[in-house]
């Protein structure tokens, strides 16, 4: 694997793309240093200029590298949860380019997990701008596999460290005011933070709200090329019984398994535990997303605490809810 390490450390400082595992997601990563390179994160993935990308370090001492005025509880989320599934929005440094902020006055930071990456990052030196590897608004991505389907030779290094163990992006907690504010969640649960800080997050879920943009807040995000509606497990076998009859390929996704056969063309169950859930959402939105069903027809997990994150992707992957 070091040899790999050595191939995408040649590539990222030539400027070139290289598809890196994180615990998280897999991310599309150029060296965030270099306004050229992460202008090909951009076109590769058809993403608009003026959405920013989130820089990954190896650890809490780069925070000065790009961020200024940095707050004393940044360092207290960093020492709790990095490496890991947080990103932090802080004010950035003068030098950071505008490729990566898009133009604004903010830069989001990470440290991943992910061992792979990791070493990697310890070894470049600098951050790694790292958008998921996936064409703008699609379904991420979470095994290697999935970056190469996507991009093909566009991409000339997928490191593969395996299926990611989270499943959803990193949960972003913006640290630009005098009150934390959660902008997306993700891989670190709202309570968790919550305690560490001693304090409740306020939560925007639209980015006019939090007057900032930052990734995955759009309302159309994490989508399958397939329609997907979700709704109520009554409503959906319901509905996908009602396609099915009229000649439709439906596939029927449900929390946990049913009792009846199934209504539709295929049935695919999901698990019923929230971080079981979430690390393999992506990766069956993926294989479903074939070509080979009209709609897929997606039950709603529970509106509850420990099910923020998932019901967040799914309200911005979804085309529409069947009430």
């Amino acid at each position: 694997m070091s040899t790999l390490i050595d191939d995408a450390l040649v590539l990222l400082r030539a400027g070139a793309l290289v598809a890196i595992p994180t615990e998280t997601v897999y991310g599309l990563a150029a060296d965030a240093a270099n306004p050229q390179a992460v202008a090909r994160i951009f076109a590769a993935k058809g993403r608009p200029s003026d959405h920013p990308v989130i820089v990954h370090i190896a650890g809490a001492a780069q925070i000065d590298d790009w961020a200024r005025e940095v707050p004393e509880v940044a360092r207290k989320l960093a020492a709790a949860f990095w490496p890991g599934p947080l990103t932090l929005i802080l004010k950035r440094q003068p030098h950071v380019p505008d490729a990566v902020t898009g133009g604004q006055d903010t830069v989001g930071l990470r440290a991943p997990a992910h061992p792979l990456t990791h070493e990697l990052l310890e070894r470049f030196g600098g951050g790694l701008a790292a958008p998921s590897a996936n064409k703008f608004g699609h379904v991420s991505p979470t095994t290697a596999e999935h970056v190469s389907k996507e991009f093909g030779d566009a991409v000339p290094l997928v490191l593969d460290g395996g299926p990611c163990t989270v499943g959803v992006e990193s949960t972003i907690i913006s640290l630009v005011s005098n009150t934390p504010m959660l902008l997306r969640p993700g891989g670190v649960p709202r309570e968790a933070i919550e305690a560490v800080l001693g304090q409740t997050l306020e939560h925007h879920q639209k980015p006019q709200t939090a007057k900032i943009r930052v990734s995955g807040l759009l309302d159309s995000h994490y989508a399958p090329r397939t329609t997907l509606v979700t709704g109520s497990g009554e409503r959906l076998r319901e509905e996908a019984l009602r396609l099915h009859q009229n000649g439709e390929r439906v596939a029927l996704i449900t929390l946990g398994a049913m009792n009846e056969a199934c209504p539709a063309t295929h049935c695919e169950v999901m698990p019923v535990t929230p971080v079981d859930y979430a690390r393999t959402l992506y990766a069956t939105l993926r294989k479903l997303d074939n070509g080979e069903f009209n709609t897929l027809l997606l039950e709603s997990p529970p509106v509850t605490a420990e099910w923020l994150a998932v019901n967040d992707r799914l309200m911005r992957a979804a085309h529409w809810r069947l009430d």
